[in-house]
């Protein structure tokens, strides 16, 4: 099988018009062949997106560009199929886990509001608990703070891909 050539995306022009990237960033992601990899160009090293990108399987190549902006490769890790129906970045025991102790339904709120009420909830559960969030979307930016701090996740869309479902298992 040949390997794709990487997906080129520059950010540095949406960066200088003030706007967000991190979209554009995931549309990218989600439209990359199966093992083609993702070549950034961005005005600063993007340390924040390493971790949002490991979740999802990729690992991350950076170098510094002459003109001082920075190239990061995110290229797609050779590993097992991710456990059936979740998502990438998503712990490959969580089938084993015990039931919820605690849920949480978040539709209806705004960024950052679920990912505070989650960090919330995790505070005050005992290692090994797992927590249960129904969300409107996604939450990457909640991955890497989950990573950071040593709990463990699985999610996947809904069948009818309108809610996010979302397990923590809480660390140590």
């Amino acid at each position: 099988m040949i390997t794709p050539a990487p997906l080129d995306l520059d950010v540095r022009p949406q960066l200088a018009r003030g706007e967000e990237p991190f979209a554009a960033i995931m549309s990218a992601v989600d439209a990359l062949a199966a093992g083609q990899a993702l070549r950034l160009v961005a005005p600063f090293r993007p340390a924040p997106l390493f971790n949002v990108m490991a979740n999802r399987g990729f690992a991350c190549s950076d170098r510094q560009l002459p003109d001082g902006a920075w190239e990061v490769t995110f290229t797609p890790l050779d590993a097992a199929p991710p456990a059936v129906g979740l998502a990438p970045g998503s712990a490959p025991g969580a089938m084993l886990w015990p039931d919820p102790s605690q849920s949480l339904d978040l539709l209806g709120l705004m960024p950052p509001e679920p990912m505070v009420r989650i960090l919330e909830a995790l505070l005050d559960m005992p290692p090994g608990a797992v927590l249960f969030a129904l969300l409107d979307r996604e939450p990457m930016f909640l991955f890497p703070e989950l990573a950071h701090r040593g709990h463990e996740w699985a999610g996947n869309y809904a069948p009818d891909g309108t809610t996010y479902r979302l397990m923590i298992r809480c660390g140590d």
